[in-house]
């Protein structure tokens, strides 16, 4: 486990407070699909990303979802960091977007490290930081942006976070990302491939110019 912390976290943290949290630490493996949180749960740790990648959604009154954004590997969720601290249920749904291994931290670490360790503290503030400006990104989408400009920003998120041209996902997987309807994405889709942007095939997109 040291090894992996050491790295994606020895930019940030300090040789102590790496050791600390491989002796505290709990290695989590999940798969692409899993769900690691539901809204409405109590939250005891907070998950480190080692590897993989993770989406986190909000709900809203009908059940339907909106993807906020996405963790990568060397980060962490300001929205399980709040839960954690202050005791209260999660708000948001996160679940693996690729096979993923995680480091899980007890709660009363997070709030001792926070005193004791400046490269912890700095890296909860910077988190907050970096998931605040990724909400705005995603209201400043669904607030100024065609739809077929979200589903183009979509696409190179995911080409991003999976490292392939090849995005493995069904329309209607696309829709729910994007709180619309699978016959809204078709359409798009459809109108991206004849402008030569990407490639349909069975339950995936090729990017080729976007």
């Amino acid at each position: 486990m040291l090894t992996n912390i050491k790295e994606n976290f020895s930019h940030l943290f300090e040789d102590k407070l790496i050791e600390e949290i491989s002796q505290v630490g709990v290695i989590k493996e999940v798969k692409g699909g899993d769900k690691l949180i539901e809204i409405g749960d109590y939250l005891r740790s907070m998950p480190l990303l080692i590897t993989g990648a993770i989406k986190i959604f909000r709900e809203d009154g009908e059940g339907d979802e909106l993807l906020l954004y996405f963790l990568e590997p060397g980060d962490t969720c300001a929205m399980t960091l709040t839960c954690c601290l202050g005791q209260k249920k999660s708000e948001i749904r996160a679940i693996a977007e690729l096979d993923t291994n995680l480091i899980m931290v007890p709660v009363q670490k997070m709030e001792e490290w926070m005193g004791r360790y400046k490269s912890w503290r700095n890296f909860v503030l910077s988190s907050y930081h970096t998931r605040l400006m990724e909400m705005l990104d995603t209201i400043d989408s669904i607030a100024f942006l065609n739809m077929d400009e979200r589903l183009m920003k979509y696409l190179r998120d995911k080409r991003n976070i999976g490292k392939s041209d090849v995005i493995v996902a069904t329309h209607q997987e696309i829709a729910y990302d994007l709180h619309t309807s699978r016959v809204v994405v078709s359409r798009l889709l459809k109108k991206l491939e004849s402008m030569g942007k990407i490639e349909l095939n069975r339950n995936s997109v090729k990017i080729i110019a976007l």
